[in-house]
């Protein structure tokens, strides 16, 4: 029988069913990070268990690692403290742990990738909602809670129950200008946050199988912000491509039986889904949110949406959400004045993201009234940019450029908004407090937007700033 890739790769890794209907699923690759780990490291000990098999599991230091500090002790006592509980603990079970010290550190969902432990065909945990970014590679990639992290540490196993499927086919030409995170802004956009619930989203067409891997893992990334818990694109040339050489990749023989391997989980053309939305690339535009939620996005030529006019449903969340951000319905997102512009996140701190802004802001500088700091995903990034000489650009624009890690997408490090600034980020949520002042304000958009809006102080359309834009 045909199958999909998310049925292959759940059946392959289905230890039994379990007599509550969910599916006790062996867990390929464990990621884990200082935040949600030592609690589950704890359990453990309480219990007198060992890590069943740490050869699976792989760390790293994103979340609450300093950006700008790069000698312990940090200022920081609780940073100082995770990080040292989790390099205690890595070392007690013998897990692989990539260190500030080793220069592969970075943002977990970034290390994975370029360290090539990210591969297709297999389940990926992560005590973190953006996990999903792996399934770019055909991989089942979701996050995890601590207790689950616990689970997969003692048993390298999880219950969950089997999703449903939905194929999303982007097909056409995306305008200049139009990139990897407007493409999933604009589908959040049209499915809404809780779209996606009960759904793992495999995304496909024209668009998806000229996308880079990184654009990929772009769109991956923000699956959970639409509800979905897991987002896959079908292993393809393009993948092994990116794959092969990196320092978890088979070699030789190993390389090419794996290749056959991997080829064989893509999606049987001629499998069924439980539903399926097509969508025009031509139709996407440059994407920003104007909300509090990544689905309340518009296009940055289009209005602020009303209380007035839309359905009854959603005129509570529309009124919030302008009294938080401060706007007025019907008015432009263009124009509006910004504070801070972060660029970086797991959603959009890769090399490709840095190299396309580097390209367009050469010559220009970053308004006096702006803070603008730009976070490379991981010391590999921050390496190859530097000898590249982006990181001399973007500080003669006016960018600080700061060490790897999470920095402001979440603020559980020095990085934070203050009182009400408004914040033109490359992340992934715009929630309330979620860049570190309760009444911060967050705008979503692209690098390069975010570029553009820091140039010029305010939400701007990159198009209209750096003049037709093609992807570096």
């Amino acid at each position: 029988m045909a199958k999909n890739l998310f049925e292959k790769v759940w059946d392959a890794h289905a230890v039994r069913e379990l007599p509550n209907g969910q599916t006790q699923l062996l867990i390929g690759t464990h990621l884990i990070h200082e935040v949600t780990s030592p609690q589950a490291f704890g359990m453990l000990r309480d219990r007198n268990l060992p890590v069943m098999m740490p050869h699976r599991t792989f760390a790293t230091v994103d979340h609450i690692v300093p950006t700008n500090e790069f000698h312990e002790p940090y200022s920081d006592p609780l940073a100082d403290a995770m990080i040292k509980e989790l390099r205690k603990n890595c070392e007690q079970h013998g897990i692989t742990f990539f260190d500030t010290n080793t220069g592969h550190q970075g943002i977990v969902h970034v290390v994975g990738p370029e360290q090539g432990i990210t591969q297709p065909g297999t389940t990926i945990a992560c005590g973190d909602s953006h996990t999903s970014t792996h399934g770019a590679f055909g991989a089942i990639a979701f996050g995890i809670g601590t207790s689950q992290v616990r689970d997969v540490l003692a048993t390298q196993t999880i219950a969950l129950n089997r999703l449903k499927v939905r194929r999303i086919n982007v097909d056409g030409e995306l305008q200049p200008g139009v990139y990897a995170k407007d493409v999933i802004l604009h589908i959040i956009r049209v499915l809404g946050v809780n779209g996606g619930t009960g759904f793992a989203y495999e995304y496909a067409g024209d668009v998806f199988d000229r996308f880079t891997m990184e654009e990929r893992m772009t769109v991956c990334n923000m699956s959970i912000e639409g509800g979905a818990r897991v987002g896959y694109v079908n292993p393809d040339d393009t993948t092994f491509q990116y794959l092969k050489g990196r320092p978890y990749s088979p070699e030789g023989e190993a390389w090419e039986e794996a290749v056959a391997t991997w080829r064989g989980f893509a999606s049987d053309p001629d499998c069924t889904y439980d539903d399926v939305v097509n969508i025009r690339a031509e139709d996407i535009k440059p994407t920003v949110t104007w909300g509090i939620n990544p689905g309340q996005g518009i296009f940055i030529d289009e209005a602020i949406p009303s209380v007035e006019g839309v359905e009854d449903g959603q005129k509570a969340s529309v009124a919030e959400a302008l009294e938080h951000m401060k706007f007025e319905g019907g008015e432009p997102i263009q124009g509006k004045r910004i504070d801070v512009a972060f660029i970086g996140s797991c959603t959009n701190g890769r090399l490709s993201d840095l190299e396309d802004v580097a390209h367009y802001i050469k010559g220009h500088k970053v308004a006096d009234h702006v803070h603008a700091i730009v976070v490379p995903g991981s010391q590999v990034v921050a390496a190859i940019a530097q000898e590249k000489g982006l990181d001399v650009i973007f500080r003669e624009a006016g960018f600080e450029w700061r060490g790897a890690g999470c920095s402001m997408c979440l603020a559980m490090n020095p990085d934070k908004l203050v009182g009400d600034q408004l914040c033109a980020s490359s992340s992934n949520r715009n929630f309330k407090g979620r860049q570190g002042s309760p009444t911060g304000r967050t705008i979503l958009m692209s690098p390069v937007m975010v570029a553009a809006a820091a140039i010029t102080g305010e939400v701007s359309d990159a198009r209209e700033v750096f003049g037709v834009l093609e992807t570096v």
